[in-house]
């Protein structure tokens, strides 16, 4: 069994649906605010390539391993990182999101890198040289395997810990970048949890983490995107005060930065008259949205609706345009997921993920422009939106699935690295140029 991004479906998903795309309600058309940013994204793991010392990398060559194939080369990107760059300049945006990795700035406890300092701190400058303002996101799941071995965000050291890590990485980059993302996506597992997944999936992932402890020879190996359920409310605490006190490292380096974390938020829709919808959203959400009061914006990552009755989750409509996996492709959720965030934070809003696996480019490009009619509509409404990051720059490693989902703008020769556009990237590239749907 595998799980998509945020959806699942029986093994051997249905092939890709090539029905027409949901239409957005008819919204005012019209110039997005100058300034506004139009950016696309890429993290370290999964486009970089050798990340050995990392918690993922072990995992994925640990046996028995939920990985379908190991990151290995991924991308090139920790030496194309300026081609990289340049495609992104290429599509007319003007800003790029991209992860630090812990494991090569820590890859021992206490020992820091100068060198993968610099190196981080060389892609900052080449942003600002093209003119992208950087949104650096600190923790894209990825962790040192130290850090996983002591337990990971289980671990009550791991909020001083990241802390210590932040600092070092805020000292050298914090002042030259334009957005600061503490975490990537930190409620991810409790988001799955609602999945109605069989239990060999959470066996399995239990598995492959109780052999990385047994190899290493300490009681508890965790990885936050691979964490066993049993454990999310024991990590949630820890990781809530390691988001805070990451939030104040970086801002006592550079006060006017603004600092938040990515949330994976669903466009969630009550169905009837009782409906898990609230439950849904106090267990996923509330305890993230209600920290992110404090923080200087929220990062909104979606990727689909889910319709919910007294019972739980509904399947998919029939005739939805699906995903790779079977999960249904619907635009309007991201402007709702946005509404919905916005509503309870009451802070500007940055889009850091959106976007569709598919090997049908026809899908994303017909996605894109449907899904910022409801972004456009959202901020008509008042709704403070900074910007748009899609998901993702190029086809990269998709975690548990390996190279086999696509969200890419840019396709990846495996053999080569060389980058090819889809026609998406037209597509997106024409909206960014003209900020303006």
């Amino acid at each position: 069994m595998q799980i998509d991004r945020r959806t699942a479906l029986k093994a051997g998903a249905a092939m890709l649906a090539t029905t027409a795309l949901p239409s957005v309600a008819a919204q005012s058309k019209g110039q997005f605010p100058s300034g506004f940013l139009w950016g696309a994204a890429t993290s370290g793991h999964q486009t970089e390539g050798n990340n050995t010392a990392s918690d993922t990398w072990f995992l994925e060559h640990t046996q028995p391993t939920a990985f379908a194939e190991p990151s290995g080369d991924a991308c090139n990107s920790f030496e194309l990182w300026p081609v990289d760059l340049d495609l992104v300049r290429s599509l007319g945006l003007n800003s790029y999101r991209f992860s630090v990795e812990w494991a090569r700035i820590e890859p021992e406890r206490g020992k820091y890198s100068s060198a993968m300092l610099d190196h981080y701190s060389r892609i900052v400058d080449g942003c600002r040289e093209r003119g992208l303002t950087p949104i650096v996101t600190f923790n894209h799941f990825t962790s040192p395997r130290w850090f996983a071995a002591a337990g990971g965000w289980s671990n009550p050291e791991a909020p001083t810990l990241f802390t210590r890590y932040c600092e070092q990485v805020a000292r050298r980059i914090a002042p030259r970048i334009g957005y600061a993302v503490t975490m990537n996506e930190p409620n991810l597992m409790r988001l799955l949890g609602w999945l109605g997944l069989p239990p060999q999936v959470f066996e399995g992932q239990r598995a492959m983490l109780a052999a990385a402890a047994k190899s290493l020879g300490v009681p508890k190996f965790s990885a936050v995107n691979v964490a066993n359920q049993e454990d999310l409310d024991t990590q949630l605490p820890i990781m809530l005060k390691a988001h805070a006190m990451a939030r104040t490292a970086i801002k006592s380096i550079a006060p006017a930065l603004p600092v938040g974390v990515s949330l994976a938020i669903s466009d969630d829709q009550a169905v009837g008259a009782t409906t898990k919808r609230d439950q849904k959203r106090a267990e996923c959400y509330g305890a993230w949205l209600e920290a992110a009061k404090q923080d200087d914006f929220i990062g909104v990552q979606n990727y689909d609706r889910a319709q919910l009755d007294a019972k739980g989750t509904l399947p998919v409509p029939k005739g939805a345009p699906l995903n790779w996996l079977g999960g249904e492709i619907y635009p309007a959720s991201l402007g709702n997921a946005v509404r919905y965030a916005h509503s309870v934070v009451r802070k500007p809003v940055l889009v850091t993920e959106h976007g569709v696996g598919t090997e049908d480019d026809s899908l994303r490009a017909g996605l894109i422009p449907k899904a910022l009619e409801g972004l456009k509509a959202a901020m008509d409404a008042g709704v403070p939106v900074k910007g748009y990051v899609h998901w993702s720059l190029i086809d990269n490693f998709e975690w548990i699935f390996g190279y086999r989902p696509r969200y890419g703008l840019f396709a990846v020769d495996r053999q080569t690295f060389k980058r090819t556009a889809k026609p998406s990237a037209a597509v997106y590239g024409a909206i960014a140029r003209s900020n303006s749907l």
